[in-house]
């Protein structure tokens, strides 16, 4: 049995021509069905206990953020498996992340695993790196990419082909 898990993200859609030719065969993730974007908070809470009360925070902590542009101006790495576009600024990301948490002080970012949460699209991970490298190499030669996020996606799903959807979606401020 496929254990069922939650995310919040940011959708990027401006990134999908750009990265998701390399996603789809990079990025697990692609494959499951999540789109390009911005890990908002990961792992979310569980689906059984996202409650009318758990999207009103959700919806609430969101609004309070103000909407924003973004470039990915650049591809950076995680050391040599996981190849990302870096976003600039990445302040209202990691407000927004930070945020998050507080409300949700007992799911924190990536379960807690990094000491720095650091803003990113994914754009590959974890196969050979002479491909990452290329596709490194291919989309960098493609930015600066600008985006206007402009609302969180609450996603479910399980760790197979297509089965994350979105729940829920909270637009951002108009600050």
């Amino acid at each position: 049995m496929q254990v069922i898990e939650t995310a919040l993200i940011v959708p990027v859609p401006e990134a999908e021509e750009v990265v998701g030719p390399y996603r789809a065969r990079f990025d697990q993730a692609a494959r499951w069905g999540v789109p390009a974007h911005v890990t908002a908070l990961y792992p979310f809470v569980p689906p059984n206990d996202i409650t009318p009360d758990v999207l009103d925070a959700v919806r609430e902590t969101v609004a309070a953020t103000a909407r924003f542009a973004v470039e990915f101006t650049e591809v950076r790495w995680f050391g040599e498996q996981v190849v990302w576009l870096a976003p600039t600024p990445d302040q209202p990301f990691r407000a927004l992340t930070e945020a998050l948490w507080a409300r949700f002080p007992d799911q924190p970012p990536y379960g807690g695993a990094f000491e720095d949460v650091v803003p990113h699209l994914t754009v590959g991970h974890d196969v050979a790196t002479i491909d990452l490298q290329d596709a490194a190499h291919a989309v960098a030669a493609r930015l600066p990419l600008r985006a206007e996020p402009r609302e969180v996606w609450l996603m479910v799903g399980a760790p197979e082909p297509d089965s994350w959807h979105t729940a829920a979606r909270f637009a951002f401020g108009d600050g």
